[in-house]
């Protein structure tokens, strides 16, 4: 069946569950392969109690007959405890096994004149790293091949009639690694003229046809599993698949059914069967150095011998080793070779080397055998032996084989070795020519192991994809991959950062001189860095070069036969355009000399010489001139030397004069073509001279933004980085502690701080939990000097270096989350959680502020009576309705309410008439009560409404209530504590209030969040119940509540002002208790007040109440029921909400 999502439970009424486990699958019972998210995540997270139901949505699904759950972590408090329940459908399966002798042949009608569109897709599995999947051939060589090299998968398009042997090979693409794991894989071939997509697995590679040829000549016919018929040769071994083919289509035409069914239009050649009956060697891998497999031998034998299959990615490791009765043998991988060493009492150590590069992941076959002066290896077919005269003198057989590690209790035997043991995957041991059993093993029948995994080879290829950047070539081993970075101009961990700086500009802040540097305009970019030369006068010039510098003169050009100049440079023209848009000013000398030579005829003024830059449009302005004015530097200038023409050329003369002059657009440089066409007349010539590209300034360096209070902000577009991204920046401030940028996803997160006046934090989540690395300095940092802060994330390490400072680095997880996914802006702002029945208010001014008709510093709309437009904008994350979000009241009755309603739809409420019921904006697509960070932006200018919700749903309103908003009084988040005279249905989300977090909360210049979290003086807030700073990404680890950090304002409420500092809350032990007493009291009367309350409002919501089927105690029960089957929160999470 198809798998598409597991869910897991504890015991039922105990304290018995799994908090993680592997899941691995077969087709078959045996050789089970473990599924991984994202390529790279093994685990999953199970429960953190017997009760609750934790859902796993399987992206891709799994196609198996069997399931294996292998708890990893469970309740220290009590043992391992699953209820499993499994979600998917049927799954049809039509198969066909090839025996690498055998083939299929389709054929078709005749194929027509033009391309067509074909879509070939399959499934196989096999045992074997070589073979051809299918083959298509044509006339004179033409060919489409698919074919298995070295566990590989690889798509050849090939033209016989190519031009050159370099072109003849069309496509030739290779997708997957280790696909001759005995498990089943997906490929999918489409192909529509000269494009095309070739997707194996979750990978896909889009490709183009080189060349001009777009078709080729191909048979009507197709073979699977080999070449079927004999024909011209082609250019790779002609070797059959071996294994099973399943579900095969050829543009929607089932080929195995056809086969089945005898067919006419399908040829079977060989032994071909409709099942999948391979044999299923058992595999074991060794997890760690450590891991150890003990097989008990026949002790006393006069001969040794041992057969088995390995892969590795280690260039080192011991495979076996094993006692004689006097001496020892050990089998050990060096260098990527085998070694085989005999230990005999007396003798020096006899040793054997066979064998190179051996740790390529692929399967080896070894064998060796030791008797009377005989000792022998053989890797792979090739034997290698030692002289009869280094053999043993006689073998006495010891009683185990050690493969691997060593056990413990193994002190004194010759299995002590420097070495560490072996990681990899074995499979098909023979001792003795006997086949061990190592499912027998599994069941603890037979030897010992530890560390092991059986029935599975765990082998994953790092290097696929390949994280190294700019070509950086990736090697690996079995936990980990490493990029060498030599000669591709970058280093860090995975080749990203540039070892050259981005502009000449730089390099003289460094205190470079004048020479030619090398410059990479893009940074960490994927462009590479080109040599210029940088002029380091008072200004840093990057000045270059191309090809044609020289003076150039043109005669007999004309309109049908035009002189073309064409000007190439040292970089690519995206090399230069990065560079021209980093740069403050960029110009290029273009001088043009004529006699009786026009730029325009007097005619009609058609261009009759014009230049082209790099955005190929034809440019008729010349030098000193605009591109709208279309004149040269004398018509700018207002000094032709005949004053009806802009240009002196123009005046078409019989004498040399020239128009000459710096073109400085930026967005047309640089020139890349001249034409001319007006030198064919008599005594009629033209010369020119185009000078280099010359730019000064850096606009990444001379760029800065003073935070002058605690509301200021930049936001940016979302900052993408999911494999790789780094930020730099100088900062200066003679704050304690700020935020220098966040930018959060639905459960990761980065963010940038000082987090104390001698540190800088480097904050992130991408899935595995949050990490900080910090950099400590001797010295203040808010000292008001600038200071250089630079980040890097990968998926190796991320690092943070301030200034010359030793820089932090922290790895990241051998087998985790690798993907950076955030989709919210890029700001510096605050995140925070809302605990029930909490509140933030901001007073914008004082009733009384009205009536005098004066503003104060607390009116931060400048005393504006009516408010015509406004802008909000926040984040939020919740899973309880209804909610609250934000309410603006007026002291004139009217408001703006942002709620979510029963169902979770957004609604907006604008009421800008008291004497007439609110307009409703409401949006129920979906539920916005899931979970989930969503983004929402309000703009409102009069009587028109914008609405943006997580940038893709976007509405226009006009409103009807009127166009603007009086005497504006409050922003509120969460509860509204205070009466207000609003419609039912806000009243009710205001009495409920907010559960959840609140991000970037923005009223115009406002940011309430900011100012609640970290308050001055002059902020006109009240904060009530529990509120607390927080990143708005999903929680992991034992403790959420720990993991928020500062400022909890749980138990303090009331305006923060000079006179009632938060950081002064507490006093001392008789204000503690004074304090208790007082909360009992107060206990008491909002018991009272809450009845009465209860009492008046009865019949208000006694319709709504009607419809609720539980009280606001049972809805949140509902709503921790709702956040279990979330997929992006776990169950730490959870308990965090409530």
């Amino acid at each position: 069946m198809e798998v598409t999502a597991v869910a897991t439970q504890g015991g039922y009424g105990s304290s018995n569950w799994v908090s993680s486990y592997l899941l691995m699958f077969s087709d078959s019972g045996r050789n089970w392969k473990q599924y991984r998210q994202e390529d790279s995540i093994w685990g999953f997270s199970g429960n953190a109690n017997a009760d609750s139901v934790v859902y796993c949505r399987l992206q891709p699904s799994i196609k198996a007959k069997f399931l294996r759950f292998i708890p990893l972590e469970w309740n220290p408090k009590g043992r391992i405890g699953m209820r499993i329940e499994v979600f998917g459908c049927a799954y049809r399966s039509e198969v066909v096994e090839l025996d690498g002798q055998s083939s299929l042949l389709y054929r078709f009608d005749e194929k027509p004149l033009s391309p067509i569109k074909d879509i070939i897709s399959l499934k196989f599995k096999t045992m074997q790293s070589d073979g051809v999947l299918l083959h298509r051939g044509g006339q004179s060589g033409d060919h489409l091949t698919l074919e298995l090299r070295r566990g590989r998968l690889f798509l050849l398009i090939n033209s016989g009639e190519a031009p050159s042997a370099s072109t003849q090979t069309l496509v030739n693409l290779s997708l997957g690694s280790l696909l001759d794991d005995q498990h089943w894989h997906a490929v999918l071939v489409q192909s529509t003229g000269q494009q095309g997509n070739f997707t194996v697995d979750e990978h896909r590679h889009h490709f183009q046809v080189q060349g001009e040829t777009n078709y080729l000549d191909l048979h009507s016919e197709i073979s699977f599993g080999g070449i079927s018929a004999p024909g011209p040769p082609v250019s790779f071994a002609q070797k059959n698949f071996h294994g099973c083919l399943e579900n095969l289509y050829y543009n929607g035409v089932d080929i195995i059914d056809l086969a089945k069914r005898g067919k006419p239009q399908i040829i079977t050649m060989g032994n071909v069967s409709f099942s999948c009956s391979q044999p299923q060697p058992v595999p074991v891998t060794f997890q760690s150095a450590r891991s150890f497999l003990a097989l008990p031998g026949t002790a006393g034998e006069d001969a040794v011998s041992v057969a088995f299959q390995f892969r590795t990615w280690n260039e080192q490791g011991r495979l076996l080793s094993m006692d004689l009765v006097s001496g020892g043998l050990l089998l050990v991988l060096q260098d990527g070779r085998l070694s085989l060493s005999l230990f005999q009492p007396g003798r020096l150590p006899s040793d054997l080397t066979a064998g190179a590069g051996l740790n390529d992941g692929q399967w080896h076959s070894i064998a060796f055998s030791a008797k009377k002066n005989h000792l022998s290896v053989t890797v792979d077919g090739q034997v290698a032996a030692a002289a009869p005269s280094l053999g043993p003198e006689q073998i006495d057989s010891g009683d185990a084989y050690y493969f691997g590690g060593c056990p413990d209790n193994s002190f004194g035997s010759k299995c002590q070795s420097s070495l560490d043991g072996f990681q990899g995957c074995l499979r098909l041991i023979t001792i003795s020519n006997k086949a061990v059993d190592l499912v027998a093993v599994q069941q603890g029948a037979l030897g010992n192991f530890s560390d092991l995994q059986i029935d599975s080879c765990g082998i994953t290829d790092r290097c696929l994809p390949n994280y190294c950047e700019h070509g950086g070539e990736c090697s690996q081993d079995w936990s980990t991959f490493h990029c060498d970075c030599a000669g591709t101009g970058y280093r860090g961990a995975t080749c990203h950062n540039s070892i050259y700086e981005q502009s000449c500009e730089a390099y003289k802040h460094r205190g470079n001189t004048s020479g030619f540097y090398y410059i990479d305009s893009d940074g960490s970019g994927p462009l590479g860095p080109f040599l210029a030369y940088c002029n380091m006068t008072e200004t840093a010039w990057t000045v270059l070069q191309h090809n044609g510098s020289e003076l150039t003169r043109v005669r007999g050009a004309q309109p049908e036969s035009s002189h073309t100049g064409l000007f190439e440079y040292a970089a690519s023209l995206e090399q230069l355009q990065a560079t021209i848009n980093l740069a403050e000013h960029c110009e290029q000398e273009l001088a043009y000399y004529c006699k009786r030579s026009r730029l325009v005829d007097k005619q009609d003024g058609a261009p009759l010489s014009w230049w082209v830059g790099r955005t190929k449009d034809m440019q008729t302005y010349w030098g000193g001139s605009w591109p709208d004015l279309k004149k040269c530097t004398c018509g700018f200038e207002g000094n032709c030397i005949d004053a009806q023409y802009y240009c002196n050329c123009n005046a078409d003369r019989n004498e040399w004069t020239n128009d000459t002059g710096f073109l400085s657009y930026k967005e047309h440089l640089p020139v890349t073509k001249i034409v001319i066409t007006d030198t064919g007349r008599p005594h009629s010539e033209a010369a020119y001279k185009l000078g280099p590209l010359r730019c000064r300034g850096d606009r990444s360096f001379w760029n800065s933004a003073s935070f002058n209070t605690e509301a200021s902000y930049l936001h940016f577009p979302t900052f993408h980085g999911e494999l790789s991204a780094d930020v730099s920046f100088f900062f200066k401030t003679t704050a304690s502690s700020g935020v220098f940028l966040e930018n959060l996803g639905i459960t990761d997160f980065i963010r940038i701080e000082l987090r104390a006046p001698a540190e800088v934090t480097f904050s992130f989540d991408v899935g595995n939990g949050p990490f900080e690395i910090s950099v400590q300095s001797p010295s203040r940092f808010n000292d008001n000097q600038w200071h250089h802060v630079r980040v890097e994330r990968n998926v190796r390490e991320a690092s943070i270096r301030v200034d010359q400072l030793l820089q932090k680095t922290q790895p990241a997880p051998t087998d985790g989350h690798a993907l950076l996914q955030l989709n919210s802006q890029l700001f510096v702002e605050i995140s925070a959680y809302f605990g029930s029945g909490s509140s933030v208010m901001y007073s914008f001014q004082e009733h009384s502020s009205l009536s005098k008709n004066a503003s104060s510093h607390a009116a931060s709309f400048h005393g504006d009576m009516k408010l015509s437009r406004e802008v909000i904008q926040f984040s939020f994350r919740t899973a309880r309705t209804p909610s609250l979000l934000v309410y603006l009241s007026s002291f004139y009755k009217e408001y703006l309410s942002v709620i979510l309603a029963k169902n979770g739809s957004l609604q907006i409420r604008y009421k800008l008439d008291r004497h007439q019921d609110p307009d409703v904006i409401s949006f129920d697509f979906k539920t916005l009560a899931d979970g989930q960070l969503h983004h929402v932006k309000i703009e409102r200018e009069e009587g028109v409404v914008f609405v943006e919700i997580d940038e893709n749903t976007r509405r226009h309103v006009h409103l009807s209530s009127g166009t603007e908003f009086g005497a504006v009084r409050a922003l509120v988040l969460g509860r509204i504590v205070e009466h207000s005279d609003v419609d039912q249905e806000t009243a009710l989300a205001g009495a409920q209030g907010f559960v959840g977090c609140l991000s970037a909360v923005q009223l115009s210049h406002v940011a309430p969040l900011k100012a609640a979290l970290h308050p001055s003086h002059s902020a006109p807030i009240t904060v009530k119940g529990h509120v607390t700073e927080s990143s708005c990404a999903a929680q992991t680890g034992t403790d959420a509540m720990s993991r928020e950090r500062t400022h909890s304002f749980a138990d303090h409420s009331g305006t923060i002002d000079d006179r009632e500092p938060i950081a002064n809350a507490i006093r001392s032990d008789s204000a503690v208790i004074g304090g208790l007493i007082a909360v009992v009291i107060f206990i008491l009367l909002c018991t009272t007040a809450i009845a009465v309350r209860i009492y008046q409002q009865k019949r208000l919501y006694k319709r709504n109440e009607a419809k609720r089927p539980e009280n606001v105690d049972s809805a949140e029960a509902v709503l921790k029921t709702e956040l279990r089957v979330q997929d992006a929160i776990n169950e730490n999470q959870k308990e965090y909400f409530f």
